[in-house]
Formats: C-alpha cells, structure tokens, sequence
C-alpha cells in the first residue's frame, strides 16, 4: 500500500525494456585460432602420423615396453612354462609377442585406452587380438558400470557382452578426471604443441618453397624517378621471380637487373629467430607429455640430464616400468579369471640392461643385510620363497 501511493506521488515507474541487447562494440582482429580436433583419429594424424616428435615418442615407449622381459608368478612358485606365457608368447597367428604389446602399448598412448579380445573363452583364451581404440564404443549399465562393448568396423558393429563370469575384453585405460569410461592421452594434453610445432614445419616449408619470407627486395627507379611500373613489366618481372628466383632447387642463383631495377638484401628478423626458437620449445612440451627425455629425442637445448644414460635409466625408470606395470597387471588380473588363479605378471627388472646398476646396488645392499633371514630377502627382492628341498638347503 505504501509502496503505491510512493509511486502516485512520484509519477508512473520506470518502464522495464523487454529487450536484453546491450551496447554494441565493434573490433577486428587478424583471424581465430585453428586447433585440431580432439577426437583419437585427429590427433593421431597430427600427432603420431604427421609429426616426427609425437611418432618418435610414441614408437620409443612402445618399443621399449613391449620389449620389456615379464616374469609370471604366484605366492608359491615363479613359472617357466605356463599357459598364460604360452599364451602372451604366440597370441595369434598373425602377430608375435613384441607385436602384440606394441599395439597394445601404441592405442594407449594415442587414445589413453587399450582393448584386448579374447577369442574362445571357454577355458584360457586362444588367441589375444588388440582392437582400436578409435572403433570402441562403451555400453554403460545402470549403475555406470560397463555391461557391453561395442566395435564397429565397416558399417558393422559387434557386441561385447561383459555381464558373464569370463569377460572377453581387457579395457586398460588412464587416469582422467573427468571421465569415467575413457582415458586421457598424452597425446590429447600435448595436442596444442602438437599444432604449434606443425604449424613452425609448415612455415618452413614455405619458406623453402613459396619464399614466404624474401631474402631481398627490388626497387624499382624509373627513367622519370616515379617509381612506378607498367602492368605488363609487373607480370614480366613477377614471372621471372617466380620461375627463375624462388624454390629450394634456384637457390643461389645469380639475377640479372636491368636499367632502373635495384637489389636490396634483407634478412630473418629477431622475430623470425625467435620462431624457429618456438617450435623447439614445443618439441620439448611434445616429449615431456609423454615422460620421455629430450635429449633422447636429440631436441636441441636440453641439459636436464648430466649423459645420455642417465637420460635412459630415468626414461625406463619413470616412464616404461610404470607403463608396463600397470599393463602387465590388468593382463594378470584379465587371464587370472580364466585359469581360476592368482597370477602376478610383472617387469623382470634383473634383465633390463638400463636398470643394472640399480638393480646390483639392490642385490648389494639386501645380501649384506646380516640381520635379515634369506626368506625375507628374497621377498625383498621379488622372488618367491624356497620350497621343499630346495628351502631345506
């Protein structure tokens, strides 16, 4: 009531506009970044397929991993012949074990998820076969968990049901904190250096092709000092520079002036020195994603390691022995539930050659621990404990 006569007294309120534009501004700017897509096929193109830093990284992990020599054991007895290794050792007839973990260790690093198939699920596994990640689809049940995969290929799509006691796909995926189905790639955190130093190698490559940036200028001075040319001296000159002067393969060629026509050399620029510094740092940026050093990867201005075998010993130690421990892992876990056991499958750190010297410090310093029984340093080492006769003698 009082708020009425107010609005008597004062006159009629302010009319609200229904209209919520507000103040235009007008501004121009030189064009919107171009970033690639995120999706696994994009990034692998520009990441792994067509850029030398991402291929050489992803193929040095993997090759490293798969390389990597396993050992498969229990609480009781570590195995020579099992048929989980026989299994790894030929796992289809198609490809070998190197082959094999190679492209498991591959579709990780592209796509942050990795997919192994077991075919004839009855008992163990006949063969193992790895699957695309970028064909794999998740079915998510009810309560969020997966109750099926589907993988399509060719206008097709099969369906993998988990709900049985034996599933038949082994899904190994990285951490990502905001996904709970898919991983998260180094690739996809190193994707827009990716794009920055695919960027730097395409200006390059003008530059050596299209002359992007001239290494002189040619002024022209006519008979009457204006300066300017005709139409048809233009595209004289211009078809001459063209066909005669500019590509890789008429470098250094000599040019012929004639009367009114001046050479003025011009070089890089402290901005363009500072480009070609851009696409090293963006190697480097590429490199670290995926935890390999850059001295492996001869990027220049990297001196975070005293030699290259340090440099190597830290690439094993805090990039392919996690990797392949955490594969080797789920694969145990994966093939334990066939077998019915309890398998531990994991790196034999006692034959990778990069690993030595740590490994004989180790050796050194449990053997001389006097206060520890032999049953307690073999499990400080890994090893199963002794039985029967041998743990008599």
């Amino acid at each position: 009531m009082f708020e009425f006569l107010r609005r008597q007294d004062n006159g009629p309120a302010p009319e609200a506009k229904a209209s919520a534009t507000g103040p235009l501004v007008g501004y121009t700017t030189q064009g919107r970044v171009a970033w690639t897509a995120r999706d696994t096929v994009s990034l692998t193109k520009a990441g792994f397929t067509g850029n030398p830093v991402g291929f050489r990284a992803v193929k040095l992990i993997a090759e490293a991993a798969a390389a990597m020599p396993l050992v498969l054991q229990d609480d009781d007895t570590r195995y020579k012949s099992h048929p989980v290794l026989s299994l790894l050792a030929a796992p289809n007839p198609a490809q070998g074990r190197a082959e094999l973990l190679e492209a498991l260790f591959g579709q990780l690093l592209l796509s942050g998820d990795a997919y192994l198939e077991a075919v004839g699920t009855d008992a163990m596994p006949l063969e193992l076969h790895v699957l695309r990640s970028d064909r794999m689809r998740i079915v998510p049940g009810a309560d969020g968990w997966p109750v099926a995969y589907e993988y399509a290929v060719g206008g097709r799509k099969h369906r993998f049901d988990m709900t049985g006691p034996l599933p038949p796909i082994c899904h190994i995926r990285m951490f990502h904190p905001q996904d709970d189905h898919y991983g998260l790639s180094p690739l996809q955190a190193a994707a827009r250096a990716v794009d920055v130093h695919n960027s730097a190698s395409r200006w390059s490559k003008g530059l050596l092709d299209n002359a992007a940036r001239p290494s002189g200028a040619i002024v022209y001075k006519g008979a009457d000092g204006s300066g300017s040319m005709s139409a048809e001296q233009f595209e004289r000159l211009s078809h001459e520079m063209e066909t005669y002067h500019q590509g890789a393969r008429n470098a250094g060629r000599p040019m012929l002036l004639e009367g009114g026509l001046d050479w003025k050399p011009m070089g890089f620029s402290p901005s363009d020195m500072e480009f070609h510094k851009t696409k090293d740092a963006a190697a480097r940026e590429i490199a670290i994603a995926f935890g390999v050093p850059p001295m492996l990867l001869g990027i220049p201005g990297e001196a975070t390691y005293a030699n290259y075998q340090e440099a190597n010993r830290a690439f094993y130690r805090l990039t392919v022995l996690p990797l392949v421990t955490r594969v080797a892992t789920a694969i145990a876990a994966w093939l334990g539930r066939f077998s019915g056991e309890a398998l531990e499958l994991r790196p034999d750190l006692d034959q990778v050659p990069a690993l030595s010297s740590e490994r004989d410090a180790q050796w050194r310093r449990v053997s001389d621990a006097g206060f520890l029984t032999d049953a307690e340093k073999r499990g400080l080492l890994g090893l199963p404990p002794l039985t029967g006769s041998m743990a008599d003698e």
